[in-house]
């Protein structure tokens, strides 16, 4: 009687009365769930990632497995197949525990670190099966873990694969441009009197051959047979300053790196720290967007033959006073700001929001690394991560930007959606949570924790996709979107040496868990003082129950995965109901347990009982058997 009176103490205050219950904090303790994954060096899961320069940009982005499992396909004919299988898995894991341990460069690189090693070992098999993965590898890129500055990176990596495709296609029609440009100058150039000159005749034959002609003679023929129609100067003139403004653009860089830059300045850059410089940027540049963008109009009228001065010079004149039109701003490179949430103020919070609503075509990264911050008003550390997460859902009821949130351990399912924000013509905002919140926790497990527990859960807005609410909205990336918390399997041996399994949830409880920071919210009860008092946490979340008898414990292992049992306060339970409540709207959001879909189901079948016929009388019952004969 008197644990459970400690425990309900506990529960209730957070407070040890009599040391009948010891605090959570003197040792570690993770939550059961994860216990499979504390070394995730010896997992194959979606880290690293290799960012691959390609062409086509779903391949950008790739995991190191997946790498590996396409070379053990192409090496599958191969009749000692199975023995690189087994050493390519194995190399495969000496790569992933390099980049844990701190190492970086590209894969190419990092097999170069496991060949030394294997030749230090002499085993000849593995080094041959080495080789035989490398020649089966076609490609190469830098590999990244699922650390603090992987977002930033993988974002770049991939915003820079579709501006290089975007560069490539603008420097194809730009330089079809140029060139008939010039023809167009080239060949007036040649039929004038300039051009026809002895001078410029002899010139253009040159050596030996120079002797053989009289020039003066040629001259005097070719001006009297030349057309007597010119370019009009006013013609030149445009073109030329067309030709001008086009060769010193500045929004995008040399195709090649042997081409040479001619432009006016050094090419502008777009990648930003911060939406005020970004926008102060855009501000800037806009008069040398508008006279690109009409350069380029104009270049095709002329070189088309259709350039009209009565038409068109009016209507040129004016282009661009209201700014650009979408299609002409599309082919313009899209800025990318990258910032952390704990640098993003209000003032910079309202800057992008104005910013997208004013048709800045601009993808913005808002990492956040921690999702506790300090109360205003007490010393306690608050789950929040709310400035990002207001953010985005602002910018998702604008109805114009695209917004993806998403913990980085789920980026690479995401990937296809990541890159959907990147190449929409229009403002995107990405909200992603990092888990590098200095937990001592791999920042992977951390974010996958925060995705799995509904505490930073996953969405996709698109306003491409559809003209509907239901087609825009999405909650990929989310496991088990009808539960309110995922349930996993739990294997383990009781006290007896027997095995138990049980289906356990993972709840926003969990995750508070791997934080240190949130020991004192926790209370390990000794397995002597275990009763039936004690409920678990996602029991006493589903059903709220004013009997204060009922304690919520949660399930976590030892250094030496024993099975232990902590009993959570109450503070730490009303955020979890709060976090069950955010979920619950995400899910109305996306369709699931919509409470509108529910109440119309509920008046319509009430209209239906209303309007159905009565029901038939009772059959009578058949007619009694006739007495049998004696």
């Amino acid at each position: 009687m008197l644990e459970t009176q400690a425990h309900i103490a506990f529960h209730l205050t957070g407070k040890m009365p009599r040391g009948e219950v010891d605090a959570r904090g003197q040792r570690e303790l993770y939550p059961a769930i994860l216990a499979g994954y504390r070394d995730l060096t010896a997992l194959r899961y979606d880290f690293p990632l290799v960012l691959v320069a390609a062409s086509d940009d779903k391949k950008s982005l790739q995991s190191l497995s997946e790498l590996v499992d396409s070379a053990i396909k192409n090496i599958a004919a191969d009749t000692d197949a199975d023995r690189i299988q087994k050493h390519a898995l194995r190399i495969e894991r000496e790569i992933r525990k390099l980049v844990a341990e701190g190492a970086s460069g590209s894969l190419a690189q990092l097999c170069d670190i496991v060949a030394r090693r294997i030749g230090a070992s002499g085993d000849a098999q593995l080094q041959d099966s080495l080789s035989s993965l490398r020649a089966s590898l076609k490609t190469d890129g830098e590999v990244v873990d699922c650390d603090k500055a992987m977002p930033f990176r993988l974002f770049r990596h991939a915003w820079q694969g579709l501006q290089d495709q975007k560069a490539k296609k603008f420097w194809a029609n730009i330089n079809t441009l140029i060139l008939k440009l010039s023809d167009i100058l080239s060949a007036d150039f040649v039929r004038s009197k300039e051009g026809l000159s002895a001078e410029r005749l002899r010139a253009s034959v040159g050596g030996a051959d120079q002797n053989a002609f009289d020039f003066d003679a040629m001259s005097r023929l070719l001006a009297e047979a030349r057309p007597s129609v010119a370019l009009p100067e006013s013609r030149r003139q445009r073109i030329r300053g067309l030709l001008s403004i086009l060769r010193s653009q500045r929004f995008f860089s040399p195709a090649g790196e042997s081409d040479k830059w001619i432009g006016a300045g050094e090419p502008y850059s777009f990648v930003f720290e911060n939406a005020t410089d970004a926008v102060a940027a855009y501000r800037e540049r806009l008069p040398k967007m508008i006279e690109l963008a009409k350069a380029i109009q104009m270049a095709k009228l002329e070189v088309d033959g259709e350039y009209s001065e009565a038409r068109h010079d009016a209507f040129f004149a004016e282009f661009g006073d209201n700014g650009l039109d979408p299609s002409d701003g599309a082919a313009f490179p899209q800025y990318l700001v990258c910032l952390r949430s704990a640098d993003l103020r209000a003032a910079e919070s309202d800057l992008i929001l104005q910013a997208f609503a004013a048709g800045l075509p601009a993808k913005v990264l808002v990492q956040i690394d921690d999702l506790l911050n300090q109360s205003p008003i007490t010393d306690e550390l608050l789950f929040s991560g709310l400035r990002g997460r207001q953010l985005a859902n602002t910018a998702m009821m604008s109805a114009t930007c695209y917004v993806l949130q998403s913990s980085s351990s789920n980026l690479l399912q995401l990937r296809d959606q990541v890159l959907c924000g990147l190449s929409c013509p229009g403002p995107a905002l990405f909200n992603i949570y990092s888990g590098a919140s200095g937990t001592g926790i791999p920042p992977y497990l951390v974010a996958a924790a925060a995705a799995e527990s509904r505490a930073f859960p996953s969405f996709t807005y698109d306003p491409s996709a559809g003209a509907t609410w239901a087609s825009r909205f999405s909650l990929a990336g989310n496991s088990q979107v009808e539960l309110d918390w995922p349930v996993q399997r739990l294997d383990y041996e009781d006290e007896d040496q027997q095995r138990v399994s049980e289906d356990v949830a993972f709840t926003f409880v969990d995750f508070m868990a791997c934080d240190r920071r949130c020991a004192k919210h926790f209370a390990e009860v000794t397995r002597a003082k275990w009763d039936d008092t004690m409920r678990p946490v996602a029991e006493l979340l589903e059903h709220e129950s004013e009997d204060l008898s009922q304690v919520p414990y949660l399930l976590m292992v030892d250094s030496d995965n024993r099975l232990q049992k902590v009993i959570v306060d109450e503070k730490l339970m009303r955020d979890a109901r709060a976090c069950m409540a955010a979920w619950h709207s995400l899910q109305e959001l996306g369709g699931v347990h919509n409470s509108h879909a529910a109440a119309l189901v509920e008046r319509e079948r009430q209209v239906w009982a209303e309007q159905a016929p009565p029901a038939t009388e009772q059959a009578q019952p058949a007619a009694a058997a006739a007495p049998s004969q004696p």
